[in-house]
């Protein structure tokens, strides 16, 4: 089975926020996830950010990859960067 640390989208029309989830590559994107793991809106300024930073290094050291948008995330929320760019 394949993780993905990736962004669920949530909130209503022409206003999206996001969930940051550790997800099935499989399931859809706003589909079953495994965990929440924080939350990211675009909309505020400047941009609102909160990932449990600890977790998701958790899930990059048992296989997960995080997408790219996920990966520059973790750089703004204060994530080592070599755990936020394994490949």
């Amino acid at each position: 089975m394949a993780v993905h640390i990736r962004l669920r989208r949530t909130g209503t029309t022409r206003k999206p926020a996001y969930r940051v989830v550790v997800a099935d590559s499989r399931a859809a994107r706003d589909g079953k996830f495994i965990e929440v793991i924080g939350h990211y809106n675009p909309l505020t300024n400047p941009p609102t950010v909160k990932i449990q930073v600890e977790r998701a290094q958790e899930w990059i050291k048992k296989g997960a990859q995080p997408s790219n948008t996920v990966k520059n995330l973790l750089k703004r929320a204060g994530s080592a960067p070599a755990a936020a760019t394994k490949a």
